[in-house]
């Protein structure tokens, strides 16, 4: 679908998947696998080491879930996508992958209660702080950041305040610092806001809300743009074994 323009309505519906050779089948299938066959003894290890893709074991990848994520790829037009278990995850999984033990994050005050548990509470089990800034002034995350610091967070509408942060603000004071922007887009949605154009580097959402729009499902899922330079020397996590 990278040949031509499609609308979002299109996008919603059919990004990331094509009928199925065999069968001809219009809705994706669930792979319900946890293992996959490989031809060879070669074309396994080449898969482990990541010099060919294709499927390993589900809990890396499976192709159920890869509809999903590059059908959200294609919706907040980034790069890929990873689906995790939940919204909570996907916090978890974007900010473990940038952060360890000494490093710190700043983040707009105006979060998601969960949220700001995880940063408050939980991380600093972790060795890791956060700083909780007023985001209706974008200079305040430029006052907050330290040599420490690893990443900057907001909500693109802060749930459940209903604030609106000026990102594409806050994304030139993180790009001025080296940093990466991190916006949970739960309630916009990339049919509202697409935060990778006005600056931000990685997304998450919980998908049990608008993105399942029925309250039946349970998710998350996380997009990187593709344009961060994680190789400037400040991300030894993302860089290194």
């Amino acid at each position: 679908m990278a040949d031509r323009e499609f609308g979002i309505e299109t996008l919603c519906l059919h990004a990331g998947h094509l009928p199925d050779p065999a069968t001809g089948a219009r809705v994706p299938p669930i792979y319900q696998t946890a293992a996959y066959v490989f031809d060879s003894a070669d074309h396994a290890a080449s898969l482990f080491n990541l010099q060919t893709f294709g499927n390993i074991y589900t809990r890396i990848m499976n192709p159920t879930n890869a509809v999903f994520e590059q059908r959200m790829a294609a919706l907040e037009k980034g790069r890929a996508g990873v689906a995790v278990s939940s919204g909570m995850a996907a916090q978890l999984v974007a900010l473990l992958t940038i952060l360890q033990a000494g490093d710190e994050v700043v983040s707009a005050k105006t979060l998601y209660g969960g949220t700001h548990t995880q940063l408050a509470f939980n991380f600093r089990k972790l060795g890791i702080d956060a700083t909780f800034v007023d985001s209706d002034v974008p200079e305040n995350f430029a006052a907050a950041i330290t040599p420490r610091t690893k990443c900057l967070y907001v909500e693109s509408i802060g749930n459940p305040a209903s604030n609106i942060v000026d990102f594409e603000a806050v994304s030139e004071i993180a790009r001025e610092h080296g940093l990466p922007l991190i916006v949970d887009n739960t309630f916009a949605t990339p049919y509202l806001c697409r935060p990778f154009e006005f600056g931000a580097d990685i997304v998450v959402h919980s998908a049990t809300k608008f993105i399942c729009g029925h309250g039946t499902s349970i998710g998350g899922v996380l997009v990187e743009s593709g344009q961060f330079p994680w190789d400037n020397g400040k991300f030894p996590t993302m860089m290194e074994p």
